[in-house]
């Protein structure tokens, strides 16, 4: 089984710093793309940044210049660096690894259980 486990949310203020991780663990041989997206109350998960295993990035628009992601291809993690954060960058976070558990096998998305992200005075 594969578990994805996040740390590092909480309640800042804004224009504060916050660092979130994710690290995976249990069978896996491969993973390609790593991603951050969120959630806030009555509103649709959305991406927030990925990265291809060769370290391309994607970040949407409303981060671009705040938010940097990044991975440890060694330690199976995936970090989003927020800088400057806003109240609307309040929301869940999620990460998500697409990953293959086995040489030869299909690839599957994986989700963790989301942490918390507060930005407010």
């Amino acid at each position: 089984q594969v578990q994805l486990v996040e740390s590092g949310g909480g309640l800042v203020q804004p224009g504060g710093s916050l660092r979130l991780s994710c690290a995976a663990s249990g069978s896996i041989f491969n993973i390609l793309t790593m991603g951050w997206y969120r959630q806030a109350p009555g509103k649709q998960r959305e991406l927030v940044a990925t990265i291809t295993s060769g370290g391309s990035t994607n970040n949407a628009d409303s981060v671009k210049g705040r938010f940097t992601i990044s991975r440890d291809n060694a330690k199976n993690t995936v970090a989003l660096q927020m800088n400057s954060l806003k109240p609307d960058d309040t929301a869940v976070y999620y990460c998500k690894m697409n990953m293959q558990q086995n040489s030869g096998g299909l690839f599957y998305a994986y989700w963790g259980q989301g942490t918390q992200v507060t930005v407010s005075s």
